[in-house]
């Protein structure tokens, strides 16, 4: 049995909640909430005075390394990563090894996740068989073992043919398209923006167009097929334009972003600095300022972690040869809230992208502050500073590119079906 817990004086968010209160976990479920309420008997008391208490988030968007990659992350240790970071849902991406396109995989990740005591995982469903790009998957019997939406994680489905077959099949499963917006043959050959810096570097470019051409042509599939589509880790401007002027004429299109984009610009690659390479490439100022523009209009659904292990001998290589990728679930709030202090985002909309908006694209009931919810929870101090350390943070994958970035907001405790999990 979970203890019984009462936390008291916090102030509880969560979507259309916002006080200074009480809230009461009995059996692993949020039984009440709001100002001074009475503790029963035996129950644990949790003293959250100046902290927030919010739902534990909801990441859409990871990596995990396993299977296949577990000298890179495993799941245990990701779920130690997660569950440092406040993060109790998280989105599994599908390009291991093997690929996640067999009903018994998304099986096999989902009851992973419940032995780790601390995360629930919803795998995603690879669009096509091997994350190949050739021929789709089998769409309907993922769907049907319980995979969330359909993606091929860092590669784009480059075919518009089979992008046009893969957004109608998955509309009759009632099914999102998650698709990493760059178009392959741009991004060729490329490893960092194509700009004056990259020049500079010598280094191959990758243009910014690239994004928005591949969000132009799945947006007018969208249209022809009457299906819905979501855009991963979007990161310019010009991309965020589209799928704007998208929403207003209706379409069933969403997108993420991931804290890169928004707090970092291309200059966090230094002199080479292996681990800001990242997929999509750290872009310039004015997209930087664009995506942060974008979180607080609305245009954005929900902050991921886009959490992407790498071990040191991934990343020690020159620049062009180093795997691109940043691992982001211990940063995932802290970063997210330097847009709070900021003054650029509200505390409880910035709450709402990392809870019950990804939730929602989800589809899992996740991510809420609500009576008889699953205590699933997360308790921070949104003020108190820490510095991002590589090689000290939890878990295995150590590659952020916050690497010696100080933040406000540390997560003090998370709470899993009312289990305390970290902290």
């Amino acid at each position: 049995m979970n203890p019984d817990t009462l936390f008291t004086g916090a102030r509880i968010l969560g979507a259309g909640v916002d006080l200074v209160g009480d809230l009461l976990v009995l059996d692993g479920r949020i039984a009440d909430f709001g100002p001074a309420l009475g503790r029963p008997d035996g129950a644990e008391t949790v003293d959250a005075r100046d902290l927030v208490l919010c739902p534990g988030l909801v990441d859409m968007r990871a990596a995990l390394g396993e299977p296949g990659f577990e000298y890179r992350e495993t799941i245990e240790s990701a779920a130690l990563a997660a569950a440092a970071g406040g993060i109790t849902t998280l989105a599994a991406l599908p390009d291991t090894n093997p690929v996640i396109d067999d009903p018994a995989l998304v099986h096999l990740l989902r009851t992973r996740g419940e032995e780790t005591g601390s995360l629930t995982i919803l795998p995603y469903g690879a669009v096509t068989r091997g994350c190949k790009g050739e021929e789709l998957a089998e769409i309907g019997l993922l769907r049907e073992a319980g995979a969330i939406a359909f993606t091929d994680g860092g590669k784009a489905v480059a075919s518009t043919r089979l992008m046009r077959l893969a957004l109608s099949y998955a509309r009759g499963f009632d099914a999102r398209i998650v698709q990493h917006p760059e178009d392959p043959s741009l991004a060729a050959g490329g490893c960092a923006t194509e700009s004056e810096q990259a020049t500079r570097l010598g280094l191959p470019g990758i243009p910014a167009a690239a994004e928005a051409i591949l969000v132009a042509r799945d947006l007018r599939l969208v249209q022809l097929t009457g299906g819905s589509i979501h855009f991963a880790h979007v990161s310019t401007a010009e991309a965020l334009a589209l799928i704007r002027q998208a929403k207003d004429r209706g379409l069933a299109v969403t997108c993420d972003t991931a804290p890169p984009y928004f707090d970092l610009n291309e200059t966090a690659i230094g002199n080479f600095r292996t681990y800001s390479k990242l997929s999509p490439p750290l872009r310039k100022e004015a997209d930087r300022q664009a995506v942060a523009a974008a979180l607080a209009d609305g245009t954005i659904d929900a902050v991921a972690s886009d959490h992407q292990p790498r071990d040191a001998d991934d990343k020690r290589l020159p620049f062009a040869l180093a795997s691109p990728g940043g691992c982001g679930l211990a940063t995932l709030l802290g970063v997210t809230l330097a847009q709070v202090h900021n003054g650029a985002l509200a505390l409880p909309a910035a709450i709402e992208l990392l809870t019950v908006r990804p939730a929602a694209l989800l589809g899992t009931d996740a991510g809420r502050i609500a009576k008889g919810a699953v205590a699933d929870l997360c308790l921070f101090a949104p003020d108190r500073i820490w510095q991002v350390t590589a090689g000290a943070l939890p878990g295995k994958a150590q590659n952020t590119p916050f690497d010696g970035r100080p933040l406000e907001g540390v997560v003090l405790g998370t709470w899993k079906r009312g289990r305390r999990v970290f902290g």
